[in-house]
């Protein structure tokens, strides 16, 4: 099908898995591999694709949430189940704890991503979705948990910048993302500021990621929209999509040509899912950028 960017220019956006996620999150191109993998919170599984051969494997994670998940150094995977973060031999492996990064709160994990030193920046939520209870924290390979924000409603959206020395970060809820400056040595964070304010309108940026260039591109639940963002904070590119609630986008393929955008059923009722037959599918765009390739945590 074809859609129009914000340049003008038409995009064919494929369906690379036609599927019924309740709430597809956090793809991750591995390299290795030559797949993505991606999560259905709230089922909850761990998913994988060959765009080579078209497999799709799907392991069942015994959890209440399966906020996202990493790729490793030595082949394994991390994954945040709950408000603990494990890490798995094989992905249907029942994996061995890590850290309990958050106890005796209503949250739990979400949006996660690692940095060049191998660290990983993954945020809490609160399963409300409307109390400051989440916070933004930073976990080294050996388990050290520092929090380093609080007030936090729902966390999302963490990237870099292609040279590491700033932190990109979206509180949904607060219709915000920030940008902070980014000591790559010892993980220091500080001048944080808004890189793009919605609470004029109620946009809510989800999921994003970083591309060669560069630039930043958000998903926006419940906006039915894919946004490239300038390193200023200027809106570059808007792809409208065939469906209302695009959670997360990540580059893949031999080349990270292809822009892969996971999407989610929740919250939509009888009437738009009838209308949007590929609600919680897996949406594939070629042609509009060159990602990076994701940075593995320590282990």
């Amino acid at each position: 099908m074809n859609e129009t960017g914000g340049r003008n220019q038409p995009v064919c956006i494929e369906v690379a898995v036609s599927g019924l996620d309740q709430l597809g999150e956090t793809p991750l191109w591995c390299d290795r591999e030559q797949v993505l993998y991606w999560v259905d919170i709230e089922k909850p599984t761990l998913q994988s694709f060959s765009p080579s051969t078209g497999a799709v494997q799907s392991w069942a994670r015994e959890c209440t949430f399966l906020g996202s998940h990493a790729l490793t150094r030595s082949g394994r995977m991390l994954v945040a189940q709950d408000l603990s973060l494990f890490t798995l031999d094989t992905p249907d492996a029942p994996g061995a704890l890590l850290v309990e990064v958050e106890h005796g709160l209503d949250n739990r994990l979400n949006d996660g991503r690692v940095d060049a030193k191998g660290r990983l920046w993954i945020g809490t939520m609160d399963n409300q979705l409307h109390r400051p209870t989440g916070g933004l924290y930073l976990i080294d390979p050996d388990g050290t948990c520092r929090r380093v924000m609080d007030g936090v409603v729902v966390s999302n959206g963490i990237a870099f910048s292609p040279d590491n020395t700033r932190l990109y970060f979206t509180d949904t809820r607060r219709h915000l993302s920030f940008v902070l400056s980014l000591d790559p040595e010892d993980g220091t964070v500080t001048d944080r500021r808004i890189f793009a304010d919605y609470r004029d309108t109620g946009d809510r940026p989800d999921g994003a990621s970083m591309d060669a260039d560069g630039c930043l591109w958000t998903a926006f639940f419940a906006g039915g929209r894919v946004v490239r963002y300038t390193p200023d904070g200027k809106i570059d590119r808007i792809i409208n999509l065939p469906v209302t609630n695009p959670t997360c986008v990540c580059f893949g393929g031999a080349d990270l040509k292809t822009l892969y955008i996971t999407t989610a059923r929740k919250f939509l009722d009888e009437r738009q899912l009838a209308e949007e037959p590929l609600a919680g599918s897996l949406l594939a765009i070629h042609g509009v950028g060159q990602g990076l390739p994701e940075n593995r945590f320590g282990l």
